[in-house]
């Protein structure tokens, strides 16, 4: 069996992936707060752990893996976009949610597992929180329950490798009257009748962001599950206290045992920003007509954990690269299996730059079965985005054969004259014409036309 490794944020190390249970392989992914667009950072982990997804898949069988992602649809920036519009809430993130679905799509990431609104677990949310008081873990404070960062300061801070002294001292949180420490973070909130409110033993109030994923993942995961991810933007606070309160709740449990994060997004080597004008959604991009197979490609040609530049000259390389891909791989059934050295690339701390390289390796060679199978577990050329490339199924054989006899005949009588004449021919028609000793290959290019190849007769 492949041996996976992948680079554990909280031990800062590669480790070989060993699962707690091959039969069931879990896996939790911080999903979108639901209220807008997904921009193109947004893309990046749904792109990043779409792959991680396929390959294990791929090595445990795709009836043994779980995935979960979830949807924030209760959070102070809905609220406030529902204020703006004068919307109902409930439509802002049917909306927002169908939206990310479509988008992501679009890119070629399968829908995960389970897909889990934190509106539809406020009971359990409740339910950990109520026993997080029990054990002495959190607090009640004028209408407020929080979690004491005190109760488990031994162990706060080992993700992102800070200590709670330090922390404290640089931290940028709210320091409310009624915290005992400043890093104690909400677990509960008093809601305000024109507010969403669920009735809970401290009130009517809404849940802090961090407590939904503790509450999901258990619930649909249990107490220990293989792998954790998400950008490393949510590091901290929000994995940092993740982690707190579910090894509080459930100190039986391991929590997650591989933490995964990815590197942030650039565009044209700067910080995506609306000030700077290079803020973009991935909606804006696929409406400029940009496929996205073309975004994924460009995303997977970066490590994980690299800062990625998002460029429009890497959009049309990519292009560029993929049809000419299409075109080798048109009308032809994929091998048994991805080729070796793709799966190895994708096993190490998903290498999928090295991975990519080993496609242009079998494009070289001549090998269209291997490069279709092998970049399908990578999500590209995929029936599902791969359309916008689409090149007819011609059979071109007699136009190579008659070139290649043509081509013999002026290696001996030394007149190019009809083989020009063709090959001109050929190109006009949009073929790509590829002459060696043993033959000829013809491969249709995006603007291939068919009927231009009646000026050969």
């Amino acid at each position: 069996m492949t041996t996976i490794k992948l680079h554990n944020t909280r031990t800062r190390t590669k480790e070989e992936f060993v699962p707690i249970d091959p039969q069931n392989v879990r896996m939790y992914v911080c999903g979108p707060t639901v209220y807008d667009r997904a921009h193109l950072g947004n893309a990046r982990p749904v792109v990043v752990f779409d792959v991680l997804y396929r390959l294990l898949r791929h090595v445990y069988g795709a009836d043994h893996v779980t995935y979960a992602r979830n949807f924030t649809d209760v959070d102070d920036k809905i609220n406030a976009r529902a204020a703006e519009s004068g919307r109902p809430i409930g439509d802002i993130t049917a909306e927002t949610t169908q939206w990310f679905l479509d988008d992501m799509g679009e890119l070629g990431a399968l829908e995960p597992d389970h897909m889990p609104r934190a509106t539809q677990y406020i009971p359990q949310m409740v339910a950990m929180i109520a026993d997080l008081i029990a054990k002495g873990h959190a607090y009640e404070a004028e209408g407020h329950v929080l979690f004491a960062v005190d109760s488990w300061k031994e162990h706060y801070g080992k993700l992102s490798g800070r200590s709670v002294d330090d922390m404290v001292a640089g931290a940028r949180v709210e320091v409310a009257p009624y915290k005992k420490n400043p890093m104690d973070f909400v677990l509960w909130k008093p809601s305000t009748p024109d507010l969403p409110g669920w009735d809970s033993p401290w009130g009517r109030g809404r849940p802090g962001w961090h407590i939904e994923c503790s509450a999901m993942s258990y619930e649909l995961l249990g107490e220990s599950f293989d792998i954790h991810g998400g950008g490393n933007d949510l590091m901290f606070p929000h994995h940092e206290n993740e982690i707190a309160q579910s090894c509080c709740a459930h100190p039986e449990g391991r929590f997650a045992n591989i933490w995964l994060h990815n590197e942030m997004l650039q565009v044209e080597g700067k910080k995506m920003s609306k000030s700077l004008g290079n803020f973009f959604t991935v909606r804006d991009l696929l409406d400029q007509g940009i496929p996205g197979e073309v975004i994924r490609f460009v995303f997977l040609s970066t490590h994980y954990r690299k800062p990625m530049d998002w460029t429009e000259k890497k959009a049309k390389e990519a292009e560029a690269t993929l049809r000419k891909w299409h075109a080798l791989t048109a009308g032809i059934e994929p091998a048994a299996s991805a080729a070796p050295a793709v799966i190895e690339a994708l096993a190490d701390d998903l290498n999928t730059a090295g991975a990519i390289a080993e496609l242009h390796r079998l494009a070289a060679e001549g090998e269209p079965p291997a490069l279709l199978a092998s970049a399908r577990i990578m999500g590209l050329l995929t029936e599902a985005i791969g359309a916008w490339a689409e090149v007819p199924v011609v059979d071109l054989s007699e136009q190579a054969a008659r070139l290649f006899t043509a081509r013999q005949n002026a290696m001996a009588s030394k007149d190019f004259s009809e083989v020009d004449r063709l090959k001109s021919a050929l190109v006009a028609a949009g073929l790509e014409v590829r002459m060696s000793k043993s033959g000829v290959e013809l491969v249709p290019g995006p603007d291939f036309d068919a009927a231009k190849l009646e000026a050969l007769q």
